[in-house]
């Protein structure tokens, strides 16, 4: 199974920059897979990294093996042509280790500072898709009515034979029903899990007879590790309440009403969305996830999206690795 990590990068400036590079090369020597790094635009605190693009390269150029991914690229907000030459850029100066996760994205304050109408995310998610894959792998144009500017000088193929991994991200049933459509796997979210998303994205491959990449998506799930099982237990009930409100934090600045959260619930949340444990545990409950969802990749979470201590985060990704890779 490849096991990514994630979570790292997240919110404002207290993390250098440096350590964030440092983190980056520690999961390259440690074997891990790849990481991944979320887009969040126009926050009120200022984000440090609000383009996963630019990170990707400065990571990429740091690293030997580990792969690069967006989770995710928010495609409404970029010209899709000049977003396929940026991806096109980041393949070749990796060596092919970009992943490309896209997703509609919904954020208000986001869509209000570009000018952009929430009624238009969908079409234009769905027309920038085209047009970027188009300008990838064949040649692309922009028609008349489409969201951007109508250009009939053709752009593509930016890459011959190669190929770009892509994902997509959304939880809603028509964003899951264009990956199930468009053969595409899915970058599983934590929050909700990945129950309903399965439960979806597999009806409709089984109502419309499509091929199922369920087996190449990618699952996320918490870490909670230790050296000793007691230990891992004490980390994940000391940890959870910080998780909780910072669901409620973001609820609030996505403009969702906070009082629809669930109330916590610590055993749902260690079945549906945590590994707890001592090394071999932890080894053995991402062994056990891998046989129920017949998926092959997995988004490790060490920082609790940056509710918890870095420096304890990495020392139990340190601890995690060494017992996997080596």
């Amino acid at each position: 199974m490849r096991i990514d990590i994630a979570g790292f990068g997240r919110g404002g400036r207290e993390l250098p920059h440096e350590k964030l590079m440092e983190i980056c090369e520690l999961a390259d020597d440690l074997g891990f897979g790849g990481i991944w790094f979320n887009e969040f635009h126009f926050q009120t605190t200022p984000q440090a990294y609000p383009s996963t693009l630019l990170l990707a390269s400065a990571v990429l150029a740091r690293t030997r093996r580990l792969r690069v991914g967006t989770s995710i690229v928010v495609l409404p907000l970029y010209h899709p042509l000049l977003l396929a030459e940026m991806v096109a850029q980041l393949h070749w100066q990796s060596g092919g280790r970009f992943d490309l996760g896209i997703g509609r994205g919904t954020h208000p304050d986001t869509l209000a500072r570009l000018g952009i109408s929430p009624s238009e995310t969908r079409t234009r998610f769905e027309e920038a898709f085209t047009i970027l894959t188009n300008a990838l792998y064949d040649t692309a144009t922009i028609d008349m009515g489409m969201s951007w500017p109508s250009s009939g000088a053709p752009v593509g193929p930016l890459l011959n034979d190669e190929r770009v991994p892509i994902y997509i991200g959304g939880s809603t049933d028509e964003t899951i029903g264009f990956a199930a459509r468009n053969a595409l796997p899915l970058l599983l979210s934590l929050e909700p899990p990945e129950a309903a998303q399965f439960e979806t994205y597999r009806r409709i491959i089984a109502t419309e007879g499509l091929t199922d990449r369920s087996a190449d998506s990618s699952l996320s799930r918490f870490v909670f590790i230790a050296r000793t099982r007691p230990e891992a237990q004490r980390l994940l009930t000391d940890r959870y309440a910080a998780l909780h409100q910072r669901r409620i934090d973001a609820a609030r600045r996505a403009g969702r009403d906070p009082s629809r959260i669930a109330p916590p619930d610590l055993h749902r949340f260690r079945e549906a969305q945590a590994i707890v444990g001592a090394p071999d545990d932890c080894i053995r409950q991402i062994a056990s996830l891998k046989a129920r969802s017949g998926v092959e990749s997995l988004r490790l979470v060490f920082n609790g999206n940056g509710a918890f201590d870095t420096d304890e985060a990495i020392d139990e990704m340190r601890l995690f690795g060494e017992a996997a890779f080596t």
